[in-house]
């Protein structure tokens, strides 16, 4: 044994350790403590991940299955009047897809310009015996608020799907956040401080030849309390986003759920098919007593070659019960991590550094075998200024944590504004593209531009191209589909001061 007035961590009595020895001891327990905390948050995160994928798998499949329906059905129940419009249909599920996995599209424009060429395409195809230009075509989006040539269907599908869809894409963003953050929060180095603390807790008692005492559970729970005090801070923010997402998960039921509405488009697609050819006559009548007799095709068909068409019956799709399923576990795993943070330092002192079971004379307390006396501290870094194993500057909160807390708050409002019905123009909540949409990121090319096309739908308003959207709604449509820049200057401005209000001060 050696006197131990070399020791610069643990206690100076009578020593084996060297200081090379104690030195060599910290960096073991820096790294140790490192190692425990990365692989005791990699279980939640496997688990966020894996319920990314079995949703986002899911909500893909509903709309894939959809598009088969369609792809299957339509041609022998509509004919031409289909195949020939086949691109047009193909063109909006793409879109939609984009839309779920996060694109910068307006749902509901986007459905307004559908409605708006396939009238167009349509009405030609019901009429190949006339000359449409373009200015006619004009006119005839003028006339379709009041006729309503597609019935009720593209109203019905414009309010079903954008609650449905935006739900659906907000709530698999937010599991990929919520993974985003538990990954980056993890590997958030430890204070010097800490590093020291850590040290005497675990290493010191085999410095001063009692190797068989093992921390006090108070003691070693003041330890972590430090160490992770800053880690503490995503408490409150985390336990909102989790319970926002078992909120939303109530959306994917009933007529305007996700379940139904996802698997469904094509029921409205053929309601609005089926409603066109109800209302053939009457339209073609009432758009030329508006917009006047147009010129006939003299290379076109005579209307007695006009062949009927037929019309399709489907079902509202029915929810399978999978979905239902997927919630049902989703829900009890994220109820069961609602905690993580404020419970790490107990279950890393329980799992990972070997506490004593009790608290007595035969448990290390720092100094030497005996009991722990001090308090155990509050959670967060504000209650840690009297933490007496280690020296916290609550003052200076680490700011990748702080970071985090405000992708926690981004997401939390964007998974509030979904649950009302409003459709929040997509934004990365993650500084790296992950988490996003889909699960698989949104490209640039995509997220970083408004999708758009020139169309023949240019020519018309909304409130023309949409029948049952009034004046006042395509005014608020148009303006709401011009999303922010994805970088936005003022984003970052009150990004900084809201890290430097969440900045606790000190006494």
């Amino acid at each position: 044994m050696l006197a131990g007035e070399h020791l610069r961590i643990c206690p100076q009595g009578y020593t084996c350790c060297t200081s090379e020895m104690e030195e060599n001891l910290a960096n073991r327990s820096r790294a140790e403590l490192e190692t425990a905390l990365l692989e005791g948050s990699r279980a939640l995160q496997a688990t966020l991940a894996a319920q990314q994928r079995v949703f986002d798998d899911h909500f893909q499949r509903l709309l894939n299955d959809s598009e088969r329906v369609l792809q299957e059905a339509f041609p022998g129940a509509f004919g031409e009047l289909y195949t020939q419009s086949a691109k047009a249909f193909r063109d909006l599920y793409a879109e939609l897809r984009l839309y779920y996995g996060g694109a910068n599209l307006h749902l509901q424009e986007t459905l307004a310009e559908f409605w708006a060429r396939l009238l167009e395409r349509l009405f030609r195809q019901l009429h190949p015996q006339l000359l449409l230009p373009d200015d006619y075509l004009d006119c005839l989006g003028k006339q379709a608020e009041p006729l309503r040539p597609f019935g009720e269907a593209p109203r019905e599908l414009r309010l079903r799907a954008t609650r449905a869809f935006v739900a659906a894409r907000t709530f698999v963003q937010g599991l990929g956040v919520a993974g985003d953050v538990v990954r980056k929060v993890a590997k958030v180095p430890l204070s010097p401080e800490c590093s020291r603390a850590v040290m005497k807790l675990v290493y010191c008692a085999h410095c001063l030849g009692v190797p068989g005492a093992r921390p006090c559970p108070d003691y070693c729970r003041n330890v972590l309390k430090g160490c992770l005090a800053n880690q503490a801070d995503l408490d409150a923010e985390w336990r909102n986003l989790l319970d926002s997402m078992v909120l939303i998960t109530d959306k994917f039921w009933g007529p305007s759920g996700a379940e139904s509405v996802i698997g469904g488009v094509h029921y409205w697609l053929a309601e609005a098919i089926n409603a066109l050819q109800d209302n053939s006559d009457t339209l073609t009548t009432k758009v030329i007593q508006g917009c006047g007799n147009p010129k006939v095709n003299p290379q076109g068909p005579g209307s007695e070659e006009k062949r009927p068409r037929g019309k399709l019956a489907l079902q509202e799709r029915l929810p399978a019960g999978t979905l239902q399923k997927l919630v049902s576990e989703a829900k009890a795993q994220l109820r069961d991590a609602q905690d993580f943070w404020i419970s790490l330092p107990g279950t890393l002192c329980s799992e990972k550094l070997a506490m004593s079971s009790a608290s007595d004379e035969r448990c290390w307390n720092g100094m030497a075998k005996g009991r722990y006396l001090p308090e155990v501290m509050g959670d967060g870094l504000a209650n840690q200024i009297n933490n007496p194993e280690v020296e916290v500057d609550i003052t200076k909160p680490d700011m990748t944590i702080r970071q985090q807390i405000m992708q926690l708050k981004i997401m939390t409002n964007r998974l509030r504004g979904a649950y009302n019905g409003n459709d929040l123009d997509f934004q990365d909540a993650s500084d790296d593209g992950s988490g996003s949409g889909s699960g698989e990121g949104c490209p640039d090319e995509v997220c970083g531009r408004k999708v758009g096309r020139k169309s023949a739908s240019s020519r018309t308003p909304l409130t023309h191209a949409l029948p049952g959207l009034s004046e006042r709604e395509g005014q608020q449509t148009s303006a709401a589909a011009r999303p922010p820049p994805r970088a936005c200057p003022l984003l970052l401005l009150g990004l900084a001061l809201a890290l430097l209000a969440a900045a606790p001060r000190g006494r």
